[in-house]
């Protein structure tokens, strides 16, 4: 028994001493180096690029041996190799064998196909995607993808990416991906060669930036995805613009493709198609400029958020299994209890500037609603405040918890109204953080786009999607709040709301005034975005607010 320990101790070291590889990436057809290859682990982030001449160096130090190298470009065969074997070598040549593929002839009727654009066509400056080598670089090379749709077959013609701002020392090298689809997720690359460009400022005309890939020849049918990846890291900063409510898709090197629904970045492409096709994407073409134009750019908020532990800590993380839904909670702190409630879409990580500060005088019990984050319902009925308020007593009820604080943002503060007339009892004091009593609180712009976003998602009936549909007719129908229940909450309540937020600031003043013990705060030039943007001085004023 000793020396087969002795011996798996030398396998070990003899792994880690050669954990660092480098090598280069070569045609086997032709003997040449392949520029830009993904070299990385399967279903880890662990990965790199190959520089102009196939070179390459990784880091397998981390990696799971289990698992598999992937060496993958356009135009050739994938190499596998399983981590355990590759290691063996420093100073690997990999060679890449190039695919063979036959070429069916397609006879074009010209009087049939008709142009059409497809995709997401914002150019806000409001909500955008930013591509930041210096934020995190082990991301940088993470890849972001948007689902298309064609009824019949269709050609593509050119990729268009709307840029809001760059600011970079050199050319931003990029590769666009097609994949076609499996599960309902980016599957494999459907191309023949690398679709590899340089970007630079002069070459985006009016915010746009249009690749022609006509000679190309890409014809697509059925759900496909562009995927935009960027394989050189440079000094500066790229924002591309992003829709607010669109789906988006997102993976880090060969980790697995998760959705984005938050936003997704405004990639758009022109094809050639059967004049008399069904355009179903045509339901698709909304007003998402004018949805994003009520929210500023929480880019960088959103990306810290998800690097925080909040919402993912899984020492401290528990669910509680209801009859119809799984609530998933972290609990922070000792003292008095204050629930953190979410907005519509949104987690537990959206309060990563709050916990924090708040958790050193407070036991802070931040909880994902129903179908939101990590929790899940496993009904089909309609949801409503009252459901999700019914939600926190039982969670307060499971941890012994017989009064409580609330602090509630945008849809968690209706959520907090709800709670204040059900359950008054129960509820020490309530902060709410652009909250509404009834729809026609919101913005009605605003509305009028939500409305055409659940029309469009009522029409697609995509089961998959049964959430999102449930959680805007939400807004859309909710909460119905009366002027007379309102003057029957006598907790005290803070009501706080930015002066450029979505809410009418009358609608937050009439809710101030109808609640007996109220008091309002309107943040000076601030938006719905409060605990991200105006972090320091929601906290203060929370504490503040819960000592009197």
């Amino acid at each position: 028994m000793k020396k087969l320990n002795f011996t798996l101790l030398l396998f070990t070291a003899g792994f880690y001493y050669s954990q660092t590889i480098s090598g280069t990436v070569i045609s086997k057809n032709e003997n040449q180096p392949v520029s830009y290859a993904k070299i990385g682990v399967d279903k880890e982030n662990i990965g790199v690029i190959t520089d102009e001449n196939g070179n390459f160096t990784i880091d397998l130090s981390k990696a799971n041996t289990s698992n598999k190298i992937k060496v993958e470009v356009a135009g050739y065969e994938p190499f596998t190799e399983t981590v355990v074997n590759f290691v063996k070598q420093d100073q690997q040549k990999i060679y890449l064998k190039e695919k063979v593929k036959n070429i069916q002839e397609v006879v074009l009727k010209t009087k049939k196909l008709v142009d059409k654009n497809w995709g997401v066509n914002t150019k806000t400056k409001s909500v955008m995607y930013s591509v930041n080598p210096a934020f995190k670089k082990e991301d940088f090379l993470g890849e972001t993808a948007l689902e298309f749709k064609a009824s019949k077959k269709s050609k593509i013609k050119n990729i268009n990416l709307n840029i809001a701002s760059i600011t970079a020392d050199r050319p931003v090298i990029m590769r666009y991906t097609i994949y076609n689809e499996k599960n309902g997720l980016p599957n494999e690359s459907i191309l023949d060669e690398e679709i590899t460009v340089e970007l630079t400022k002069d070459k985006i005309v009016d915010g746009t930036f249009t690749l022609d890939v006509n000679d190309k020849n890409i014809w697509v049918q059925g759900k496909f995805f562009v995927g935009i990846q960027f394989l050189r890291e440079f000094e500066g900063r790229l924002n591309i613009s992003a829709a607010l409510f669109r789906t988006g898709y997102i993976r880090k090197f060969y980790d697995e493709w998760k959705k984005m629904t938050i936003a997704a970045p405004a990639i758009n492409i022109d094809v050639k198609v059967d004049k008399n096709a069904k355009d179903e994407n045509k339901h698709e073409e909304l007003s998402e400029e004018s949805i994003a134009s009520f929210f500023p750019d929480v880019s960088s908020y959103q990306a810290a958020s998800e690097e925080s532990v909040f919402g993912k800590n899984l020492e401290v993380g528990k669910t509680l299994n209801l009859k119809n839904a799984d609530l998933y909670y972290e609990v922070y702190g000792e003292g008095e209890p204050l629930f953190l409630l979410h907005g519509n879409s949104g987690s537990i990580k959206d309060f990563y500037q709050q916990i924090p500060i708040l958790s050193k005088q407070y036991k802070i019990i931040v909880m994902d609603t129903r179908a939101q984050g990590r929790s899940t319902d496993k009904s089909k009925k309609d949801f409503t405040y009252k459901i999700f308020a019914d939600d926190v007593k039982a969670l307060a009820d499971h941890l012994g918890l017989h009064k409580i604080n609330i602090a509630g943002w945008s849809d968690g503060g209706n959520t907090g109204l709800e709670f204040a007339l059900k359950y008054p009892q129960n509820l020490n004091r309530l902060i709410t953080i652009g909250a509404n009593a009834f729809p026609d609180g919101v913005d009605q712009e605003l509305l009028n786009n939500f409305n055409i976003k659940y029309k469009v998602l009522q029409l697609q009936n995509n089961p998959e999607k049964l959430n999102e549909r449930r959680l805007l007719k939400l807004m859309l129908k909710e909460p119905n709040i009366s002027e007379k229940q309102l003057n029957k909450i006598q907790n005290k309540v803070l009501v706080i709301a930015g002066e450029k937020d979505v809410i009418k600031q009358s609608h937050t003043e009439f809710l101030a005034k109808q609640m007996p013990n109220s008091e309002l705060k309107i943040y000076k030039d601030a938006t719905h975005m409060i605990p991200f943007e105006n972090a320091d001085q929601l906290n203060q004023d929370i504490l503040e607010f819960l000592k009197q």
